[in-house]
């Protein structure tokens, strides 16, 4: 598997935004259902969404093995203290192959080299990949609810890792 990481091009944030959709009706429709999902997507993944964000200072970075996307995350430093992942994906045919792992290294590289004391992340509380974060030496720290309009709220476990400097 030739997997390369890469800025997202700017060309490339629609089909960004059309590769998402699968991963997060697959991940959260059973947890918090359509409605919630379409909505979801379209306040943080749409092609506006992911423009506004990267306005904002995040940074989202593709993954591909060989031409196909494969996967995506979105990172933001925050305080010269920490990496926050916002966003961390693969398709369903991308896992359990090492792609995963070698995006958090690369994230964990990007913290390194900031001088970052943690990398931090969400997830939600019935969401699967909880587990995955621990096994990649996450915990949890905390829980939150964040209201994201619409009457919808996001139920998540605040999660940590501390990032080793060399």
């Amino acid at each position: 598997m030739s997997i390369e990481i890469t800025p997202l091009r700017q060309s490339a944030l629609k089909e960004l935004a059309e590769f998402a959709a699968p991963i997060w009706h697959e991940h959260y429709t059973a947890i918090i259902g359509k409605k919630q999902v379409e909505y979801m997507l379209e306040k943080f993944q749409s092609e506006n969404a992911i423009k506004e964000q990267i306005a904002e200072q995040y940074q989202y970075y593709q993954v591909t093995n060989g031409n196909p996307l494969i996967g995506y995350f979105s990172i933001q430093l925050r305080d010269n203290s920490s990496l926050f992942i916002s966003k961390f994906y693969l398709a369903k045919s991308a896992r359990g192959c090492g792609a995963g792992r070698k995006m958090l290294t690369f994230i964990e590289d990007l913290a390194k080299e900031h001088k970052c004391k943690t990398i931090d992340l969400t997830v939600n509380k019935y969401n699967s990949a909880y587990e995955v974060y621990l096994k990649l030496g996450f915990s949890k720290i905390g829980e939150a609810e964040f209201d994201i309009g619409q009457g919808y709220i996001m139920d998540d476990y605040l999660m940590s890792k501390p990032v080793r400097q060399n």
